[in-house]
């Protein structure tokens, strides 16, 4: 960037962040509760996991194309906005469709949620791979922790806090289209604030476009696709050798490592295999670019399907009834929105100063200990107080992570590489969910007499995961 940075840049460079949280957030309220509605108790958890995937295998293939596309855009007025715009006007139109399949019923609804499930990511990630390339486009090293600190402010506490306290209690009233049309409204705000970022189109037209790389993402999502579909069929072959069994205890050890070792392996060989494919030589000459994913992927699957299956865990842990989980489950987005913001705040100068590694290894162990607490009682309080540690490390980990990933990319294909690492932010409801959600409606339905037994299952192999994100850590070496 040619001027020197000012004030309201640490705003209008990462605003957009906020819109889109918003509407995912949103709709991690609605859809559970609309796959409920279509497909009955029974299997929701199934059938969720089923749309988590491949809605998710389709954004993480969408955001890497685009994040490519926009790489080498040379229109007139700015190589990411465009992208940014055209993104999120096709992303409202989707969201207002989903919400006419609220009057829909049976597995019709369903399917029809999931035809337009897989359109609307190819539309938000247009804008958000783009988005994602201004920080390595326009910011200069020394300055990237606290820009990646003020992301990481407007990514995560900000727009939970809004969720709870709108969108949130909308939704558990019945109110579900209010709070569509909030979050399409906070998306369309914070588009027109980016449109004033100071991006300039490149100045040298791009080599013609080679092809291969978009072969190598075809591959590479086909691959991790794969990869999750066969570590989840071995988890329900597996649950369907036990379905004599009602002893609690066996069911958690069998079912727990069994789980446990499928999203090890979805993690640790998804990843590594797709950016071997995606990136090729580039790969190896950069090999803690991958552990940097990893990292990332399995900090998330804890984190992300924490949030995903919070719903479904309050109805079976706690009793509630369909929507009326919604009004705890958005307190609970509440607190931890409030303690990632506390932790959010000093991040970024926390992690200029005592490093990004060391940060991430802390946020792992803190996660940890906040999803033990989480589990420890069938108490709203205490679920609330795990909830609260989470979001501390949450905070730390989003700003530190995010900073150290941004010196591990090449400069001139930030938006190709940060794409590439959608494998974490798209492949951990992916794999959480897929492999999860199956193993929660099968030891549910195995030991009814404890509630959400399944639920804490899953989430306890979640907490495992965080400590799998520290072991991968320390193996990043390479910092540039």
């Amino acid at each position: 960037m040619s001027r020197l940075i000012r004030w309201y840049d640490y705003i209008t460079f990462n605003v957009y962040f906020l819109g889109l949280t918003t509407l995912s957030q949103t709709m991690g309220l609605i859809t559970p509760l609309l796959v409920q509605q279509f497909v009955g108790e029974s299997q929701k958890a199934t059938y969720y996991g089923t749309f988590r995937l491949f809605t998710l295998m389709v954004a993480l293939l969408a955001q890497a194309l685009m994040g490519m596309f926009s790489d080498r855009s040379t229109i007139s007025w700015g190589r990411r906005r465009p992208y940014i715009l055209i993104g999120t006007l096709a992303t409202a139109v989707l969201t207002i469709l989903i919400g006419f399949t609220a009057g829909m019923e049976g597995m019709v609804g369903f399917w029809v949620l999931f035809a337009i499930g897989l359109v609307q990511p190819v539309a938000s990630n247009m804008s958000q791979a783009a988005e994602q390339g201004i920080i390595p486009d326009l910011v200069p090293d020394e300055k990237r922790g606290l820009f990646s600190g003020v992301k990481a402010l407007l990514e995560i506490p900000l727009p939970l806090i809004l969720v709870a306290f709108t969108v949130g209690r909308l939704v558990s009233k019945g109110n579900m289209w209010a709070g569509l049309l909030l979050a399409v409204g906070v998306l369309l705000l914070s588009m027109l604030l980016t449109m004033l970022v100071p991006e300039k189109p490149l100045q040298e037209a791009p080599a013609p476009m080679n092809w291969k790389p978009l072969v190598r993402l075809l591959a590479m999502t086909g691959v991790f696709t794969m990869i999750i579909l066969g570590s989840g069929q071995v988890v329900k072959l597996v649950s369907g050798l036990l379905k004599d069994i009602t002893s609690p205890s066996t069911l958690f050890i069998i079912m727990g490592l069994f789980g446990l070792v499928g999203m090890l392996i979805a993690v640790a060989m998804g990843v590594w295999l797709s950016v071997r494919i995606s990136l090729g030589n580039s790969a190896r000459e950069n090999p803690s670019f991958t552990l940097w994913v990893i990292n990332r992927l399995a900090f998330l699957v804890g984190a992300v399907n924490l949030s995903t299956f919070a719903i479904y865990f309050l109805q079976a842990r706690l009793g509630y009834v369909k929507e009326a989980a919604a009004a705890p489950a958005s307190q609970l987005i509440l607190f931890v929105g409030v303690f990632i913001l506390i932790s959010t705040l000093p991040a970024g100068w926390l992690t200029d100063r005592f490093g990004e590694k060391r940060m991430v290894m802390i946020a792992g162990l803190v996660a940890v200990l906040g999803t033990v607490i989480a589990l420890s009682i069938p108490s709203l309080p205490v679920i609330y107080v795990g909830g609260c540690i989470i979001g501390i490390a949450a905070g730390l980990f989003y700003t530190a992570n995010w900073a150290l990933g941004t010196l591990l990319v090449p400069k001139g294909e930030a938006g190709r590489y940060l794409g590439i690492s959608n494998l974490a932010g798209a492949g951990a409801g992916a794999v959480g969910a897929y492999i999860g959600g199956p193993i929660a409606d099968f030891v549910t339905a195995q030991v009814p007499q404890i509630p959400g037994f399944g639920y804490v299952l899953i989430f306890s192999i979640y907490g495992l995961l965080f400590l799998f994100s520290v072991l991968a850590l320390t193996q990043v070496k390479k910092v540039h």
